[in-house]
């Protein structure tokens, strides 16, 4: 039985992600912002073990770790979670740069050293979440871009290191997928949302598990998943 340190479980494809892995009788490991987060996914998926820690504030992760017990285990961490606010250069603050650098990059390189010792002895596998705005920037979204691009760095950085270990490392980049991230991004667009024109969060997880379950011999590096419609 496989144990997966997940972020983001709380809904899209972070949600959809841990039903099925709970579904199929594996451990989860969700972290949550605060412990009424964490209260709400340990009473959603019976039997995960929940874990608190800001990733808007990266600085303070070790600090929350400190006073937790971490897995001894741990087969897959799964960078889900991730935050969106568009804008144009000569509008964006510090504050907004800020904000999407520490929870879409800085956070998630923190917690893969974190638990990068348990990953190394599992042979187990890094797994994130991307953005199509990882490999394309558009006007508007130069800092979640931003944010994305760094996010590829760091995965292939990762890889590169993490090889001669046995550490698998995948990127997926799925196109605009129907979520309450997605809600909130036709919003500062000024667009009206109509989620069945976006791709359904199953279908991501559908690919995030072909990867996690690709047999030892093969890794999947790199996956984009656009929208069929």
């Amino acid at each position: 039985m496989a144990t997966h340190v997940i972020t983001g479980a709380g809904s899209g494809i972070g949600a959809a992600v841990a039903r099925r892995l709970h579904a199929r009788g594996d451990d989860l490991v969700l972290l949550a912002r605060d412990a009424g987060r964490a209260k709400e996914l340990a009473e959603r998926y019976e039997g995960a073990r929940t874990l608190v820690g800001d990733l808007a504030e990266p600085d303070r992760l070790s600090w929350a770790f400190s006073h937790q017990s971490l897995p001894d285990r741990v087969d897959s961490l799964l960078h889900i979670a991730g935050v969106v606010d568009l804008g144009r250069i000569g509008d964006l603050t510090p504050k907004i740069w800020r904000r999407q650098l520490e929870v879409n990059l800085i956070a998630p390189a923190e917690l893969t050293r974190h638990f990068l010792p348990q990953l190394r002895v599992a042979q187990g596998q890094v797994l994130f979440v991307n953005s199509g705005a990882g490999l394309n920037a558009h006007a508007d979204w130069s800092a979640y871009a931003a944010s994305k691009h760094g996010l590829k760095a760091l995965a292939d950085a990762l890889r590169a290191e993490e090889k001669p270990n046995g550490v698998r490392v995948t990127t997926v980049y799925p196109g605009r997928t129907a979520s309450p991230m997605q809600a909130k991004v036709h919003q500062q667009e000024g667009k009206e949302y109509d989620a069945d024109r976006w791709i359904d969060p199953e279908s991501v997880a559908t690919t995030i598990l072909m990867a996690l379950d690709l047999p030892r011999d093969a890794e999947v590096n790199d996956l984009t998943v656009r929208p069929g419609r």
